[in-house]
C-alpha cells in the first residue's frame, strides 16, 4: 500500500490540511476561538484508482490549489472577520466564483502572458533565435515569480499567512517524526518541508523552461498568430508540467537522504524562506486543529489536542458548493 502523505496550505488566520479521506480548515475568529470545518474528499481525482496513477496524481495538487484551496481561502477570510460567532459562514455563489476567475486571470496574465510577450520582444533585439527566445521566457518567468513572492511577503497580512504556512510545515514535520501533536511537540520542528507547494512551483518553473523551449513558434507568420499559438501551448501544457513536477517532488521526498536528491531539494527549501515565517503558538494550535480531524478520518489514533491560547474549538457546517 502506498504511503499516505499529509499536507495542506496556509489560509487567512488559519490552516487547511488534507488527507486521504477528508480535508479540514481551522481558522481563528475575532473571538479567539478556532473554527473548524471538515468535509470528505469526494472528487474522482481523490477517490478513483486512476487518480493515484503516476503522472495523473499530480493533477490532484493542481485541483487542490484551484478548487479546495481557493474555497478554503475565501471561507477563512470570512471567518477571520466574523462578528457573530454563532452564525455559520458560507462563501459560495457568483461572488466566490468571480473572485476565483479574477485571481486565475491575474495569474495567467502575470506568469504566462507577460513573459511570453516580453521574451519575444527581447529576442528580436538581441538575437532572433528560438533558443534565445525560450531562455528569455524562462528567466523572465522565474524573475517575476521571485519578485512577486518577495513583494507580497512584505505586506503584514500576507506575512501572517506565511506564519501559518510555517505552522503547517512544523505540524506535518512533527507528525511524520512521531512527536506529539502539541505546541511543545511541534515547536522545535523546521518551517521547511520537502513536499511544500513553494518547491512544487519552483519545479514547475524549471520544467516549463525545458518543455516550452521547442514551442516558441518564432517562425510563424503573421507575428500575432505565432504569439497566440505560443500562449495557448503554455496553457494547454500546464497539466503536463504539473504532473511532472509532482512526480519529481514525490520522488525526491521519498529519497531525501540521497546526496543527489538533497542537491535537487535544496533550491526549493531555500525558496521556502520567502514563503514561511516562524509561527506563534496560536498559529501552531490552528495547524494542529486542522490536522487532527484529517488523521482521524483516515483511521489514525490521535489524542484530543489541548490548547493554552484558544478559548474554544467549534465546528461549522460544510463549505458551500
Amino acid at each position: 500500500m502506498a504511503k499516505q502523505y499529509y499536507g495542506g496550505q496556509a489560509v487567512i488566520e488559519g490552516v487547511m490540511m488534507r488527507g486521504k479521506a477528508s480535508m479540514a480548515v481551522a481558522v481563528r475568529n475575532p473571538q479567539d476561538k478556532i473554527v473548524v470545518h471538515e468535509e470528505p474528499l469526494t472528487a474522482k481525482i481523490y477517490t478513483a484508482k486512476w487518480g493515484q496513477w503516476p503522472f495523473v496524481r499530480g493533477l490532484g495538487m493542481l485541483w487542490e490549489a484551484l478548487g479546495l484551496g481557493m474555497r478554503a481561502l475565501m471561507w477563512s477570510g470570512e471567518v477571520s472577520i466574523q462578528e457573530d460567532e454563532d452564525e455559520p459562514v458560507e462563501f459560495s455563489g457568483p461572488v466566490a466564483w468571480t473572485t476565483i476567475a479574477l485571481s486565475m486571470g491575474f495569474a495567467i496574465v502575470l506568469f504566462f502572458l507577460v513573459p511570453t510577450l516580453a521574451s519575444r520582444w527581447l529576442a528580436t533585439y538581441v538575437n532572433d533565435n528560438a533558443v534565445v527566445d525560450a531562455f528569455f521566457e524562462g528567466v523572465l518567468r522565474m524573475v517575476i515569480f521571485l519578485l512577486y513572492i518577495w513583494g507580497i511577503g512584505r505586506i503584514p497580512e500576507i506575512a501572517r499567512v506565511f506564519g501559518y504556512h510555517g505552522a503547517e510545515h512544523k505540524t506535518i514535520n512533527a507528525y511524520e517524526a512521531g512527536d506529539p501533536l502539541t505546541v511543545a511537540g511541534v515547536r522545535p520542528h523546521s518551517v521547511q518541508h520537502t513536499r511544500c507547494g513553494t518547491s512544487f512551483l519552483l519545479y514547475v518553473l524549471v520544467i516549463s523552461i525545458v518543455l516550452f523551449a521547442p514551442l516558441t513558434f518564432s517562425g510563424v507568420e503573421p507575428l500575432w498568430l505565432g504569439l497566440i499559438l505560443r500562449f495557448a501551448s503554455r496553457l494547454l501544457l500546464v497539466p503536463v508540467v504539473a504532473s511532472l513536477a509532482y512526480e519529481v517532488i514525490r520522488f525526491s521526498a521519498a529519497h531525501e537522504e540521497n546526496p543527489l536528491m538533497r542537491m535537487i531539494i535544496a533550491p526549493g527549501l531555500a525558496l521556502q524562506k520567502l514563503t514561511t515565517r516562524e509561527p506563534d503558538d496560536s498559529m501552531i494550535e490552528c495547524a494542529i486543529a486542522a490536522l487532527v480531524p484529517v488523521l482521524r478520518a483516515d483511521g489514525r489514533v490521535v489524542d484530543e489536542p489541548v490548547f493554552a491560547t484558544t478559548k474554544a474549538v467549534v465546528e461549522q457546517p460544510a463549505l458551500g458548493d
